[in-house]
């Protein structure tokens, strides 16, 4: 199993107020699989995913990413594990406005002691006739693209997005997915999505239901749908 984690709780204090924001989560995902948590604003999807990723600590629970009890790390090696075995794709794309697609790519390259080829990466999104673009002159379905081709050259096991067509209309939004998919494939990377979208669910090998910090339903679908076919 890829990811396992296990009892994990997550509470946050303001003042005398403490708000417990995950309740004892229980979820696993296979290498190589596509996995959706679907649920409503403040359901606490976001931290979920932000304590997979390494960037907060879980109060309590095992969470075990590619054979390692993350939740147990000390700073330096959870460091280590966010450049080297995790990747972000995110709402809004946090390129670099004053570098061009290819040197955007590049900043994440030069962190990873494993990286893809640029041109590869750009390739593989179709954005090889836009490495000496900037930002400001893509779409905003171009930007997401660049963010995955960002995200991916650092050849990381695992990759975590977070709302990746919430900025993006239906039509860019189902090319984004396919493109994911299509990642997916062609480089094994795990993927872990959040959306609010019921209807990516279908693309998913396994669909995780958040509701007020408590996996509520779990689903395996045997068969995926191709990103191109989901409706909504």
């Amino acid at each position: 199993m890829f990811i396992e984690i296990s009892n994990l709780k997550k509470s946050y204090t303001s003042g005398s107020i403490t708000t417990e924001v995950l309740k004892g989560i229980e979820m696993k995902l296979e290498e190589r699989d596509i996995g959706v948590i679907l649920g409503p604003s403040g359901s606490g999807k976001s931290t979920l995913m932000n304590i997979i990723g390494g960037i907060d600590r879980g109060d309590s629970g095992r969470v075990v990413v590619n054979g390692i009890d993350i939740n147990n790390l000390n700073d330096d090696k959870l460091t280590d594990y966010r450049r080297e075995g995790i990747s972000f794709v995110f709402q809004f794309y946090n390129l670099v406005p004053n570098l061009n697609v290819g040197e955007n790519i590049e900043v994440a390259s030069n962190i990873s002691k494993s990286s893809l080829n640029t041109d590869e990466v750009l390739a593989a999104v179709g954005m090889q006739d836009k490495k000496h673009r900037f930002p400001r002159e893509l779409s905003g379905g171009e930007q997401q693209r660049v963010s995955i081709a960002r995200a991916i050259v650092k050849n990381p096991k695992l990759l975590l997005c977070d709302e990746p067509t919430g900025a993006l209309d239906y039509q860019t939004s189902r090319s984004i997915l396919k493109l994911l998919q299509e990642i997916n494939e062609k480089y094994g990377t795990t993927i872990l999505m959040i959306t609010h979208n019921a209807a990516i669910a279908s693309m998913a090998n396994r669909v995780f239901k958040l509701r007020s910090g408590e996996i509520v339903e779990e689903a395996i679908n045997q068969i995926t749908i191709p990103a191109e076919r989901i409706e909504w």
